[in-house]
């Protein structure tokens, strides 16, 4: 499937998280704004560097009424090593079936993850900013993440 544009709605999932729980995109439609955050795998040097600076600025995040969906293709299992052995505070969910990443459009069918792709979804389950790198080891910063939410606005 084609990545949603900026404008569409943002198509919705159920994945297991870290957490224990079930997380679906739709519960926080009126709530909060999500950034979702798709990245390749756990345990890999940009990955574990930008999911570490997430649980550093969560805060900075929640305080722009925006919750950050990690979301990876690995086990739930394993996210749960990766976060405890980084010390990280926020969950992670697994894609492991691919589903969320094919329904973005950001799934590479042939190494079978994720590309590092981020999606701003508005209070209102509308698409508001997106953005996916070109190449695997690059990533926003979250500087460049937080002043994508406040230019959604």
């Amino acid at each position: 499937m084609p990545e949603p544009n900026v404008g569409d709605k943002a198509p919705d999932f159920s994945l297991k998280s870290t957490s224990g729980e079930t997380v679906s995109l739709s519960p926080f439609k009126g709530q909060k704004n999500v950034l979702l955050a798709f990245f390749p795998l756990a345990f890999t040097g940009v990955c574990t560097k930008e999911n570490c600076a997430f649980t550093e600025d969560y805060s900075k995040f929640e305080g722009k009424d925006t919750v950050v969906l990690p979301i990876s293709v690995d086990a739930t299992p394993s996210l749960n090593e990766f976060r405890t052995k980084h010390k990280m505070t926020h969950h992670i969910l697994s894609d492991f079936k691919r589903e969320a990443g094919r329904a973005y459009g950001v799934l590479d069918e042939e190494k079978f993850f994720t590309k590092r792709a981020y999606f701003l979804v508005d209070k209102q389950g509308v698409v508001r900013w997106k953005h996916v790198e070109p190449e695997l080891g690059m990533s926003r910063t979250n500087q460049e993440l937080l002043a994508a939410i406040d230019q959604a606005r």
